[in-house]
């Protein structure tokens, strides 16, 4: 966005990415129960975060759902559970309207470490993000890389969510407003394909903050360099 607002500037820009903090999760993920699934047999994916309205309506997710529980895949094969959501009314409208209220759970806030635990027990997370929000990368990206489990993307295949996933190893991606692509998505998710959702350890290791905090001070001694 500032390359195009800023073309005669553009060689002198630079993106450092949000990231996680390894200490945190590295402590969550030894905790006894963060190896415990959520649903044992049944594969749950977790949204954690806000779906809002607009810029995660997730309308045809619901529509994929009511597609593949036509098709035999139903709440014995998968389950999505939204934490932390706040538009619950929202999500329990269109469970209802689309008649798949039993794959769906509805969760409230919890701390942040209980929700990092109910990551690591996920079998996969789910990200939404509307091409309205092409420019934005959502901060929860960079933990779920970092959790180490599939992730199943419903965002526009050109936007900046959609890249650092790529660049991650992720290809699992659909249009957040496309219901056939994504039932085609959760379908290969509720099967054995989905340990090939992962992140690469290259890049769950250059998501981290300290990594982060490297490229910085790479970046300002060569300005300091430059400058002198």
């Amino acid at each position: 966005m500032y390359r195009d607002r800023y073309p005669a500037s553009t060689a002198q820009i630079e993106v450092i990415e949000n990231g996680y903090d390894e200490e945190t999760f590295a402590e969550a993920q030894r905790e006894r129960s963060a190896s415990e699934p959520l649903n044992g047999g049944v594969p749950t994916l977790v949204h954690s975060g806000i779906v809002y309205p607009q810029e995660r309506d997730p309308t045809q997710l619901f529509v994929a759902l009511a597609s593949l529980k036509g098709q035999g895949i139903d709440s014995t094969r998968l389950r999505i559970r939204f934490r932390a959501a706040v538009y619950d009314a929202l999500l329990s409208e269109l469970a209802t309207r689309h008649g798949v209220d039993d794959m769906i759970e509805i969760a409230p806030h919890v701390p942040y470490r209980a929700a990092l635990n109910e990551m690591f027990r996920a079998d996969g997370l789910l990200i939404l993000q509307a091409a309205n929000c092409n420019e934005q990368v959502p901060a929860k990206l960079y933990e779920y890389l970092r959790v180490r489990k599939p992730i199943i993307a419903l965002t526009a295949a050109e936007g900046d969510t959609a890249h650092a996933l790529k660049a991650s190893g992720i290809t699992s991606i659909a249009g957040l407003d496309t219901a056939e692509d994504i039932a085609a998505l959760l379908k290969r998710f509720a099967s054995p394909d989905r340990d090939r959702m992962i992140a690469n350890d290259a890049a769950i290791k250059r998501a981290s903050r300290l990594h982060r905090a490297e490229e910085l001070a790479k970046l300002l001694d060569r300005v300091c360099r430059l400058s002198g």
